[in-house]
């Protein structure tokens, strides 16, 4: 399929298929109303998709696949999908899903729910997948609706699997409570790690300013955690000398305004950065990383209990590691 499908009317609303880039740009401004009306998450949001399909790699293994459900002139469905080719499989998932922690549909408060299960339907009929992998649903995701276990999804056989969120939660009233409240041997390795970094000379922990350069931090970011893989032999793109998926997406977090950047300093050098995502009352960790030549120090531990600290004190009302499995 190319471009734009127009489908039957079900439920009293139009269905639609947006396959192509040029008409997935058109969308911005229908999506965007959405996105705000749902309370949706920036992986949802059409600016993060857009980001992420401009700097995609493997692009001509992609396509785009976005089930769109109109009421009218308002849009009010997203099953925001792309397909990609893996060895001769074709995969349908959700569009951004390398860059996005928690996948998930776009849907208004009072949502249709005949229209929508009529529209995945169309796309099953549609083909041109061997696979559907939707990937790190939360317990809430509104997509758990449209697969509820009296819908059936054609001729695939259902699987699932279990991943782990961290979060931070609780009665606290100050960051130091919460502090307090560690383990005796947490509390330790911080202040260890601390008192080492601070023999090499000043520790400042801060909130990167919204008018502060971002370019020279998220080089620094890409080339601590391309020192970090090679050292775990692991390898991502998104980090690449020259990549440009990085600065494009933490471009969208702060046109939205819900960037958050955290530094770690010691004499003037960053050893530990975490770029975060605030929505909902929570700070969200999106990445997180550390100077693998202080290790030894643990920098990144003392980031993370810092900014924990920092968000208890602003009253967030969690922090939330996503998915990075962090002890």
């Amino acid at each position: 399929m190319t471009g734009r499908k127009r489908l039957a009317a079900a439920a009293g609303r139009e269905l639609d298929i947006v396959t192509s880039y040029q008409d997935f740009t058109t969308l911005a401004p229908a999506w965007d109303a959405l996105w705000r009306r749902s309370d949706g998450l920036v992986f949802q949001s059409h600016a993060w998709i857009d980001a992420w399909w401009r700097t995609a790699t493997r692009r001509d293994d992609r396509d785009l696949l976005v089930g769109l459900v109109w009421n009218g002139a308002e849009l009010e469905a997203v099953l925001p999908f792309a397909t990609i080719r893996r060895r001769g499989v074709t995969v349908l998932e959700w569009a951004a899903k390398e860059h996005s922690d928690y996948g998930d549909a776009l849907l208004a408060p009072g949502w249709n729910r005949d229209a929508l299960t009529a529209l995945w339907w169309e796309i099953a009929a549609a083909g041109g997948f061997d696979m559907l992998y939707l990937n790190r649903l939360l317990p809430d995701a509104a997509i758990r609706g449209i697969f509820a276990p009296d819908i059936a999804i054609g001729r695939l056989r259902s699987n699932h699997r279990t991943e782990i969120s961290y979060r931070v939660a609780g009665p606290w009233q100050r960051g130091a409570d919460w502090f307090e409240s560690q383990s005796k041997k947490t509390r330790q390795n911080y202040r260890r790690g601390r008192k080492f970094m601070e023999e090499a000379g000043e520790l400042r922990f801060r909130l990167m300013a919204p008018d502060e350069p971002l370019e020279p931090v998220l080089v620094r970011v890409a080339t601590l955690q391309r020192k970090w893989l090679e050292r775990h032999g692991r390898a991502s793109d998104l980090f690449d000398e020259g990549a440009p998926a990085l600065a494009a997406l933490v471009d969208v977090m702060a046109r939205l305004g819900i960037l958050r950047v955290f530094v770690l300093e010691c004499a003037g050098t960053i050893v530990a950065v975490s770029i975060n995502i605030i929505q909902r009352q929570r700070m969200m960790a999106f990445i997180t990383t550390y100077d693998p030549e202080v290790e030894r120090a643990s920098p990144g531990m003392v980031l993370m209990m810092d900014y924990i600290q920092w968000s208890i004190d602003q009253r967030l009302a969690m922090v939330d590691f996503m998915c990075g499995g962090e002890d």
